[in-house]
């Protein structure tokens, strides 16, 4: 359980990276240079035009991956109850959803025609992360 207890803490640092981090990098057309859009310039440019998906962005990527990493390392130091797990679980699945639109977003740019797309390191930093977290969630359940 102590490396799964660091390696939660690690997540606290590697979240904020990963949402700067650029996910991907985007063109109108190949000749001209291409854009890195990380989560944080992305959902910049959804409070812009679309605040209610920007919030539920804004939940999925940065909220319930936190969430779960703080009630984990809580979880971890017996400061909360294990009877909370189940909770911890759905904020993950919930984190996970932003990966697959993301992935969503990607898959439908590139079916535009006249358009690049490039993933980047910063999509396989958050994917990792959040797999970490469901990997750590399911390791931290208590013994019967």
């Amino acid at each position: 359980m102590r490396p799964l207890k660091y390696l939660n803490l690690a997540l606290l640092i590697l979240f904020p990276i990963a949402w700067f981090a650029p996910l991907l990098r985007a063109a109108l057309l190949p000749i001209f240079g291409m854009d890195e859009i990380s989560l944080i310039t992305g959902l910049q440019s959804l409070w812009g035009t679309d605040a209610a998906l920007a919030l539920l962005v804004t939940f999925l990527a940065i909220f319930a991956p936190y969430a779960k990493t703080i009630g984990l390392a809580l979880l971890h130091w017996n400061l909360l109850s294990a009877r909370t797990l189940p909770t911890l679980e759905i904020l993950g699945k919930l984190a996970m959803a932003d990966v697959f639109l993301i992935a969503l977003y990607i898959v439908i740019a590139k079916g535009a025609g006249h358009v690049t797309i490039e993933t980047a390191w910063g999509l396989y930093l958050f994917t990792g992360c959040i797999l970490a977290q469901v990997l750590i969630a399911w390791k931290s359940k208590p013994t019967a």
